[in-house]
């Protein structure tokens, strides 16, 4: 997998010790993902293969659903992708989240989520966030990288936001990059099953039977709000002036844009 996996058992006895970053080649990591890092590098692709790659907690519901031949989610940034993805021109789908409610999100999952590095209070990962100092690194980066990639390789960039906004046209999006052609019907249904409330209530999507010694749900939930614009609800005033400056220093000269809030 080119995932942090998540295990599907063990005891919930005892603290469970959270992970430390280390560096992979400029991206901090949670240590026990290297374990598996030479496996990840000598995965080898076939051309049928699909991949959604996303920043953590950039939204993946309706991705998931998608049938498919094999489907390889990946947190991964670019520069640390497998290169046999890229060499077998294997179509990728890349999801990517306004950095202000991404950031909120991947908190919340940072603190129930055991087998991620210790959160520390929301100030401080707020810091931790603009600093990049957070698995995966810096969500900048992350988003830019992608998005100057996608007209080299068979990427489609689609957005959190206008999946929310109307899921139908962006299912519709995918399928066509899929080259596939589906009747009204089957996108109505899978646009049904794929919504935030569905999959919140599905064992195949929340992760309720992960044991609370790895997802403490109590703390918070897999899939809490799924909403845009939910930062309004967590940063202060001197935390968003402060986020705008840095936002645009690191994106100054780029064309990617993001939809902060949805219009009513």
């Amino acid at each position: 997998m080119l995932r942090q996996d998540v295990p599907g058992g063990g005891s919930t006895e005892g603290a469970r010790q959270r992970p430390k970053l280390v560096p992979l080649r400029g991206v901090p990591m949670p240590d026990i993902f290297l374990e598996n890092w030479e496996a990840v590098q000598n995965f080898r692709a076939v051309p049928q293969d699909i991949v959604i790659a996303t920043y953590p907690k950039a939204g993946t519901e309706l991705l998931e659903q998608m049938s498919s031949p094999r489907v390889i989610k990946t947190h991964l940034p670019f520069q640390l992708l497998p290169t046999t993805f890229l060499e077998q021109r294997c179509k990728i789908i890349y999801c990517a989240r306004n950095a202000k409610d991404n950031l909120v999100s991947y908190y919340h999952f940072d603190k129930m989520n055991k087998i991620q590095p210790e959160p520390g209070t929301w100030h401080e990962y707020f810091q931790k966030f603009l600093q990049g100092n957070v698995s995966y690194g810096l969500w900048h980066d992350h988003v830019l990288g992608w998005w100057a990639q996608k007209d080299l390789y068979p990427i489609l960039y689609i957005f959190y936001e206008d999946i929310k906004e109307d899921p139908k046209r962006e299912i519709r999006k995918m399928m066509t990059f899929l080259g596939r052609d589906l009747p009204e019907s089957v996108l109505d249904a899978i646009a049904r099953h794929t919504s935030f409330q569905a999959m919140r209530c599905n064992p195949m999507s929340n992760y309720m039977s992960v044991p609370p010694d790895v997802f403490d749900q109590t703390v918070s939930t897999f899939m809490r709000k799924g909403e845009v614009g939910d930062w309004k609800n967590h940063f202060t005033v001197a935390q968003d002036q402060a986020f705008e400056i840095d936002y645009e220093r690191r994106m100054k000269g780029s064309d990617l844009r993001f939809r902060t809030e949805l219009q009513q």
